[in-house]
């Protein structure tokens, strides 16, 4: 009896937030009378929570050094956005060559604050502060106060156009979204396969099968449905296609390479990580250079969604980073966290936002919400250490 009990509270600590996620959508989609799982609706959730997806992949490097935050990154998104607004509209340069720039200034900034992080030890909170008063200075100076628009169709295109396939996206339904969704789902399904069998032949323990092919059958349908709603709203997005990509190669990083697994050990004991050979100093520095240059990324995004830059531009963006990492399991003391947990900590954020905005709940209501949902999640993660024994 006291294994079952066992084992059910298991079952609640690792899917504490899969469970909220899916009593949060089943509630709005009923609150909403099934308007949240309308097309556009479900297409647009994507859309309004790319960034901080993309964000959260960042600060999640960041938070796994010991629980650590960058709190300069909306800042950095109103500068890199407001110099792309300016070179492109302002001064007419190339929209490719305009990017590359943004990219490669919100990376220097990354290596600025990751300088005096990592190397002279200033403490992450102290130097990001300092960060998001200075970048957001130099982001208002750089646009002159004012709001600056951008048309160019050609930068527009690379982060917000739909993709269609001539031939099968040129009637009403976007054919190619329901075959990538097809391909998607199977991968899943051949994946849990391949890795049950590579477990299994080299003797490592691993979760019932019952459990693994349920799991890979439930995730497979989720795809195949959401690719099924994209198809009837003009299908797969550029966006989508950018947030997937990061995703997956930060997911890959952090779960698949020794070089990811030395952020989790430097958050869980970083003494001993030193004792053990691994520059730490390397890792923090590596941590807010990452984040700054996935901050120019998501300036860019964010200036091609909305189609223009003011001063105001990326206000409390950190925090939604923030709050997606930890109410997706990454522990406030550093050490343990997952892509796959912030991505569903962004989407329970982003289905409270869309939900309250249907319902024509105004901002003040969602901002009680979502620092309600963060401060429950912080709560259950120290309660839950704290009966781990960690």
């Amino acid at each position: 009896m006291k294994g079952t009990t066992n084992k059910a509270s298991n079952f609640l600590t690792k899917y504490a937030m899969v469970i909220a996620l899916v009593i949060v959508f089943v509630l709005f989609a009923y609150l909403t009378d099934g308007r949240l799982l309308y097309a556009q609706n479900m297409s647009n959730l994507m859309l309004q929570n790319g960034y901080v997806l993309v964000m959260a992949c960042g600060m999640l490097l960041c938070i796994l050094t010991g629980g650590n935050i960058d709190l300069s990154i909306g800042s950095v998104i109103c500068l890199v956005g407001g110099l792309a607004a300016v070179m492109i509209t302002s001064m007419g340069i190339n929209p490719i060559l305009t990017i590359v720039v943004c990219l490669v200034v919100g990376l220097l900034v990354g290596v600025w604050q990751g300088y005096w992080i990592g190397y002279v030890r200033i403490p992450p909170f102290i130097t990001t502060l300092g960060g998001m008063f200075i970048f957001r200075g130099i982001g208002r100076l750089i646009l002159d106060n004012k709001t600056v628009a951008i048309q160019d169709s050609t930068f527009l295109n690379i982060f917000t156009m739909y993709i269609k396939v001539p031939g099968l996206d040129d009637g009403e339904i976007a054919l190619s979204a329901i075959i990538v969704g097809v391909v998607a789902a199977l991968y899943v399904i051949f994946h849990t396969v391949k890795n049950r069998r590579d477990r299994a032949k080299n003797g490592y323990r691993q979760n019932s099968a019952a459990s693994d092919y349920i799991k890979a059958v439930l995730i497979a349908a989720l795809i195949l449905y959401y690719c099924y709603l994209l198809s009837q709203y003009r299908g797969i997005s550029v966006m989508l296609v950018w947030v997937l990509a990061i995703c997956l190669i930060y997911n890959f990083i952090t779960a698949k390479t020794a070089f990811g697994r030395y952020f989790y050990a430097v958050g869980g004991n970083e003494k001993a990580t030193k004792l053990s050979g691994i520059n730490t100093d390397k890792i923090y520095f590596i941590a807010y250079a990452n984040m700054g240059l996935l901050a120019g990324l998501c300036g860019l995004l964010n200036a091609a969604r909305v189609g223009s830059v003011n001063g105001s531009t990326g206000t409390s963006f950190e925090m939604d980073a923030i709050g997606a990492c930890f109410i997706g399991g990454a522990s406030a003391y550093g050490g343990s966290g997952t892509v796959g947990g912030v991505v569903i900590g962004a989407l329970l954020l982003g289905v409270i936002n869309m939900g309250m905005s249907i319902m024509g709940i105004g901002d003040s209501w969602q901002y009680v919400v979502k620092g309600g949902v963060l401060l429950v999640a912080v709560i259950f993660d120290v309660v839950t250490s704290r009966k781990s024994g960690k």
